[in-house]
């Protein structure tokens, strides 16, 4: 029977079996070895596996990468956390222009299964240079993978998924998330993914419109959801799961039976994922099956301030879900 842990949790566990499981598999970056990660995630990995399997690194995120890229060309298959997504920035030269391009350049010869986990997003009060929400920067990229699990469950299946993808994939962990409970089942198969890299999913049956969202505003969508049941409106919510690739078949096939979409996510709207959404429904046969013009709710189009009650402002809630539905139903 499944138990209940948390996300963090979960992510440790993953680690645990990842390490356990395949000698290649190694835990790299600031303070994961002897503090156990910033956010706890890589606790009791070093008493456990030792020093050369869980590695605390200079504080050079360029460095860090860099080596991670080195050592999955060379067949290892490197974890790297970043303590803060933002400072991904630091390393966009290994990641983007190596990391990501040369399965490419060697014409397929060559294979860089590296993993970048990050903790991202905003709400803890660390402000501009330590809540942002970057994915759809990474998922820009070709040659990336990039996902940002919102349960439990998916935040241990999709990390093993991807430490066994090939390619180099971007984890981004949303900071609230970490202390979040829910359901859960370790596998002892680490070499057999039960979470597929790329595969959206529907959490909750709907009919009168369609929620897609991601990291932890799949959390608030589906919190809205209930709120809107109470007004009687039925709303299907569609877990993302990962924004490169994007599937948005499920989200087509929802659409064509809501005739409704609202996309949320936390970054702020332009040019985010949510347009992409949008884009992949509006240039389908799904089109011709909407009722009113698709909203898309996300952050306000500015740094993230450090003040908690701007922050909160800046940042969409489960109430801006509401909001936006109801304005579009009415519509």
């Amino acid at each position: 029977m499944p138990e209940t842990t948390t996300y963090a949790k979960a992510l440790n566990t993953a680690l645990a079996g990842l390490l356990a499981g395949d000698e290649r598999v190694f835990l790299m970056g600031e303070d994961v070895g002897v503090y156990g990660g910033a956010f706890g995630v890589s606790d009791g990995l070093l008493d456990r596996f030792g020093e050369d399997r869980v590695r605390d690194t200079p504080i050079s995120e360029d460095a860090i990468v860099g080596a991670g890229v080195g050592a999955a060309l060379t067949g290892m298959l490197p974890i790297v956390e970043i303590q803060f997504s933002d400072f991904v920035v630091n390393a966009m030269d290994p990641l983007i222009n190596q990391a990501a391009k040369l399965h490419f350049m060697y014409g397929g010869r060559a294979n860089v299964p590296l993993v970048i986990r990050a903790p991202g997003g905003g709400g803890t009060g660390a402000a501009a240079q330590h809540s942002q929400s970057l994915e759809a920067w990474f998922a820009h990229i070709p040659g990336l993978k990039v996902v940002l699990p919102a349960t439990v469950q998916d935040a241990h299946d999709l990390l093993i998924a991807a430490v066994r993808d090939p390619n180099p994939v971007v984890f981004l962990e949303h900071k609230l998330l970490y202390k979040t409970e829910g359901h859960f089942e370790a596998t002892d198969d680490v070499e057999n993914p039960v979470a597929k890299i790329g595969e959206s999913r529907v959490i909750r049956h709907g009919s009168d419109l369609t929620i897609a969202a991601y990291s932890i505003m799949t959390i608030r969508a589906l919190q809205a959801a209930e709120q809107l049941a109470d007004d009687g409106i039925d709303v299907e919510v569609i877990d993302l799961r990962t924004v490169r690739p994007l599937d948005i078949g499920p989200v087509r096939e929802s659409v064509m039976k809501t005739g409704r979409l609202v996309v949320a996510h936390e970054a702020p709207i332009p040019v985010g994922v949510g347009a992409e959404v949008v884009a992949g429904v509006v240039e389908s046969n799904a089109l011709d099956y909407l009722l009113a013009p698709v909203r898309r709710v996300g952050a306000m189009d500015v740094p993230m301030p450090y003040a908690k009650d701007l922050e909160q402002a800046v940042i969409p809630q489960t109430g801006d879900i509401v909001d936006a539905v109801k304005e579009v139903i009415k519509s």
